[in-house]
């Protein structure tokens, strides 16, 4: 494939921050089974997909058959187009052959975080209905199963395939991995064996009915009013993103990338998978969940040429007691995304990992996820400092408070448009006309500067978004979750910088007249509820929480006092 046309982007006009992507080459109007068909038939015998693990290692044409026998197994379940199947698992084979078992015929993938509680994943399965579940059995302190026992004790006495319980009324289908057996669930293996017998051309006329547009995958993003929201992407948004970013990085079917982000995110299952299924490029998943020895590993034993990963991804691999026994020699670009990026952490990469063409991107769900990336015809300097310049097919402006578009150079808020933007958030039109205007335009909420060479930098958030070791964490959500305990009268969340995880998570409370709590306490109340990376690092209890003569509460002079306590100070960022 070809590589983005970087270069040929609209620099700034009309003394405004508006750029526009370049229109080569041609956006595919194409589902991904179709992209995958395509693939997989040109380089068969090629590697595909590896995870060490797991002792999983199949070619293309390998990983071909065996999504089409889970495509066939989710048929024979009763499973059809337009249903939702969400998987709640960390880096797995099973991850990976149910996102394009499902992409086969049209079932719409609902990607669950791992970190989820048992108040979150029953949100997110019957927000969007889901039919089936694809689940691991636990990851780290995650008993998926236990959870689940807990949301639908019906599990216990119903026949594998047909659950009909309270609290999840859309769930019939729960599917395990492992070879161990749970009562009311199937398990995944036997389900892919369900379907070996399947004809191919059976699905070949299901893939024919898709459509480009229509919505194949639903990923939930932390909601502002406290509720996870459902963005919705389709074919074209995620088949043609990933297969740009990988263009930035110049990959193709010799190239060997390392995965260790997480495939529920668009990190892992578009920039990482879906990027490989465009060029033909081998998927390298070296453990379940991120862990700096496994992932030099990878890199080292499977001659890895690219490698992604959060700031404190990289941070922990650099740090690694014997980083200099490790061969990063096939190495050379990657991307580093998902925070913001220190300057001195770019610049050891390319020094000491051979990452002489790694690459930034910033992006954000609903945007499929990448507006921005540097390439490697980009200056160093610029490389470390900014987050490139616009993708082909995309257009972003910067915009002020009355949406007027700003000068370059000028801080404001980051808008995009184009071919990346979701269809919308499920079942939720008032919340998406509140994201996506008239126009087309998708508000960012970060804010961002666009400087007269067409660079990107992001600046800060708009609404105080907290970004903890490249995961996003929405105070609100935070703080509705606190409310519930009953000695919280009020209570406010931040972030203040960390030099390992980027910020980290701050609550200030005030309690209730005549009650009492301790930090350990409200640790307490959200471990096992909420994502651990939402629980607090910091809890203090204050009298009163400064707010402005409108009774709006002042965060950034919460962030500066906790910011004085623990002296630390922010982080020079790209």
């Amino acid at each position: 494939m070809n590589a983005p046309a970087f270069e040929d982007n609209q620099l700034p006009q009309g003394g405004v921050a508006h750029v526009v992507g370049s229109t080569g080459p041609e956006l595919w109007r194409r589902t991904i089974p179709d992209v995958f068909k395509n693939t997989a038939g040109k380089f068969a015998d090629r590697e595909a997909a590896v995870f060490p693990e797991q002792d999983v290692r199949w070619t293309w044409a390998e990983l071909e058959r065996e999504v089409d026998a889970l495509a066939h197994g989710f048929l024979k379940l009763g499973l059809e187009k337009g249903d939702r199947v969400g998987i709640w698992s960390p880096n797995r084979y099973e991850w990976l052959l149910t996102q394009f078992a499902t992409a086969r015929v049209g079932i719409i993938l609902v990607t669950i975080n791992p970190a989820y509680r048992v108040s979150e994943v029953e949100y997110v399965l019957n927000k969007v209905g889901c039919a089936a579940l694809v689940t691991a059995s636990h990851f780290k302190t995650s008993d998926y199963l236990g959870m689940l026992q807990e949301l639908a004790p019906e599990l216990a006495d119903c026949a594998p395939g047909a659950l009909s319980a309270a609290k999840l009324p859309s769930l019939k289908t729960v599917i395990r991995a492992g070879a161990d057996a749970t009562p009311g669930m199937l398990n995944f293996d036997a389900v892919v064996d369900s379907g070996r017998d399947g004809d191919a051309a059976a699905l070949d006329t299901i893939s024919a009915t898709l459509t480009p547009d229509e919505a194949i995958n639903i990923q939930f993003t932390s909601g502002t009013t406290g509720a996870p929201k459902g963005a919705t992407l389709s074919h074209i948004n995620i088949v043609n993103n990933g297969r740009f970013v990988v263009g930035a990085q110049n990959l193709n079917e010799d190239d060997r990338l390392c995965i260790p982000v997480p495939l529920y995110h668009c990190f892992g299952m578009v920039m990482g998978s879906l990027g490989c299924v465009a060029t033909g490029s081998t998927m390298v998943f070296p453990s379940e969940g991120f862990d700096p020895d496994s992932c030099l590993k990878a890199i080292s034993d499977e001659k890895c040429t690219s490698v992604y990963g959060v700031p404190t991804m990289f941070v922990g691999m650099l740090q690694h007691p014997e980083f200099k026994s490790f061969d990063f020699s096939a190495l050379r670009t990657g991307i580093m995304a998902g925070a913001p990026c220190p300057i001195e952490v770019m610049k050891q990469c390319v020094s000491e990992m051979n990452l002489s063409d790694i690459t930034i991107a910033y992006g954000m769900t609903e945007t499929s996820p990448v507006s921005f990336q540097t390439s490697d015809s980009d200056p160093l300097e610029r490389r470390v400092s900014t987050v490139g310049r616009v993708h082909p097919h995309v257009e972003c402006k910067i915009v002020d408070e009355n949406g007027e578009t700003v000068p370059p150079g000028t801080q404001g808020e980051l808008c995009t448009r184009g071919y990346s933007v979701m269809i919308g958030y499920w079942d939720e039109p008032e919340r998406t006309a509140e994201s996506i205007d008239a126009d087309g335009w998708m508000h960012s909420g970060d804010l961002a500067v666009i400087d007269a060479e067409g660079y990107g930098n992001i600046t800060g958030r708009v609404k105080d978004m907290v970004v903890r070791g490249g995961e996003n964490v929405y105070p609100a959500e935070v703080e509705n979750y606190l409310f519930r305990h009953p000695a919280v009268q009020e209570v406010q969340v931040f972030g203040v910088p960390d030099t390992r995880m980027g910020e980290e998570v701050c609550a200030w409370i005030v309690l209730a007249s005549g009650e009492t709590a301790t930090e350990e306490d409200i640790t307490s109340f959200c471990r096992g509820q909420i994502a651990h990376y939402k629980v607090p690092r910091y809890i203090r209890f204050k009298d009163a929480l400064p707010m402005t003569v409108t009774g709006k509460p002042q965060k950034f002079k919460m962030r500066d006092a906790m910011m004085e306590e623990l002296g630390i100070e922010a982080q020079e960022t790209a």
